[in-house]
């Protein structure tokens, strides 16, 4: 089994059915897939129906391409990759990538490469996966609370990053 296919059932599980908050900025969403996201993706628009039957066999190519590939999530351990995967998710590829430059002390520019794939395996490496989890999800953390929207939102992030820092650990 890849490490996409472990990872991405826990997505699935944090991301949840159909949502339409007013006062979420991603606007109505299924599965964890905005519309904006959709109609980007298949190049066409999408109703609120279109976005209710959204299955999670039909969003996984989308999250692969558009989360997974982005992050690199087969270069890492699977118990990082999972929280790279579910930051990229929830905050954005580009984030999660500045996230864990910034843990392992690599150039910070939202863009993971293979620069960043070396210092990421090297830090892993000399500190080990339960560290770099640990390390990760803690910037993660200190992220939420810095955002104006904590207040409305913040239980909910922090529980999931609890959540997923628990089964990374379980996994590493």
């Amino acid at each position: 089994m890849s490490a996409f296919d472990i990872c991405y059932p826990s997505v699935i599980r944090s991301e949840g059915g159909y949502v339409n908050n007013p006062r979420d900025n991603g606007g109505e969403t299924n599965l964890g897939v905005t519309r904006r996201a959709w109609e980007a993706w298949t190049g066409k628009p999408a109703s609120a129906t279109d976005m209710r039957a959204l299955t999670v066999a039909a969003v996984r190519p989308f999250y692969r391409a558009m989360y997974w590939n982005a992050i690199h999530g087969d270069s890492f351990a699977p118990a990082l990759a999972l929280c790279l995967f579910h930051c990229a998710v929830n905050a954005g590829p580009k984030r999660a990538a500045k996230m864990i430059q910034k843990v392992v002390g690599a150039l910070p520019d939202g863009s993971i490469g293979p620069a960043t794939i070396a210092a990421v395996n090297l830090w892993v490496a000399t500190h080990g996966v339960r560290s770099a989890v640990s390390a990760y999800q803690n910037a993660l953390r200190d992220f939420y609370h810095a955002l104006p929207t904590f207040p409305t939102f913040g239980n909910g992030w922090l529980n999931r990053a609890k959540d997923v820092e628990r089964q990374a650990l379980e996994m590493a």
